[in-house]
């Protein structure tokens, strides 16, 4: 729990399943308005709806965040009804591709990695950070992967996205500082969603543990838990970094 966060405004785009989800449900048990973002509305008003179960306040704010216009549209209503976010938390992505021999990536499988991950993220803060600069204060934490740190495993035009996804935040955090923003990012390796559930096999999931030093697959609530401490006081002279939430799998 970090109570300095009780009564400020969040977005979190991709936040209608998994770890967005997750992400915003600890938010909100910490007293933050949560804008939830998201393409699949029956799940975003899913989130919704369990936020306000727990007496929590939660607003569905549908858009495609790789379309600069949908963005706009999202932020305006966020905006009219919550007020400016203090945080912004860009998760908004995924892979949309198998690994593949390089030369046989197509143009769409390029584009889509890096629209969905990249683009989506650099218009999502494109759009709220005005904002923070007027108010002199925010905090942003983007999605990046251990795909975007390790050439291993991902497909390679997700890692290259996540990649970008990095750089952009240590240039944001070196821009912002000044006006009392930091941007950090998180970069999960292999976590226990409902999709990677449905993907592998118990005996898969025992053979991929193996790889962790600290001997199992990450949670939801792992990564949800390091961004609302990115988010806090608790991490206020911290700013460029990207917190490799991978069970050991990645050090750096």
């Amino acid at each position: 729990m970090f109570p300095d966060l009780h009564g400020k405004v969040a977005v979190v785009t991709g936040g209608s399943r998994g770890i967005g989800a997750e992400t915003c449900l600890a938010l909100a048990r910490n007293g933050v308005k949560v804008a939830i973002n998201g393409r699949d509305e029956t799940a975003i008003h899913a989130t919704a709806q369990a936020i306000r179960a727990i007496g929590g306040h939660a607003l569905a704010a549908p858009a495609d965040c790789a379309r600069l216009s949908s963005v706009e549209a999202m932020r305006d209503r966020i905006h009219a009804e919550f007020g400016a976010p203090d945080f912004v938390v860009a998760f908004a992505g995924g892979g949309t591709a198998r690994p593949m021999p390089f030369e046989q990536i197509t143009e769409e499988d390029w584009r889509s990695s890096i629209d969905n991950n990249l683009t989506s993220t650099f218009f999502t803060l494109k759009c709220f950070l005005p904002a923070m600069i007027a108010r002199g204060s925010g905090g942003i934490v983007n999605m990046a992967s251990a795909g975007g740190r390790v050439a291993a495993g991902a497909p390679a035009a997700y890692g290259a996205a996540k990649a970008g996804v990095i750089m952009l935040t240590r240039h944001l955090a070196q821009e912002t500082g000044k006006h009392g923003i930091r941007v950090n990012c998180v970069s999960p390796s292999a976590v226990l969603t409902e999709r990677t559930r449905q993907a592998i096999s118990d005996e898969q999931e025992q053979q991929m543990r193996a790889a962790f030093p600290l001997g199992r697959l990450g949670h939801p609530r792992d990564v949800a838990a390091a961004t609302l401490f990115l988010l806090s006081s608790a991490s206020s002279w911290i700013t460029g970094v990207t917190l490799d939430v991978a069970g050991g799998r990645v050090m750096s």
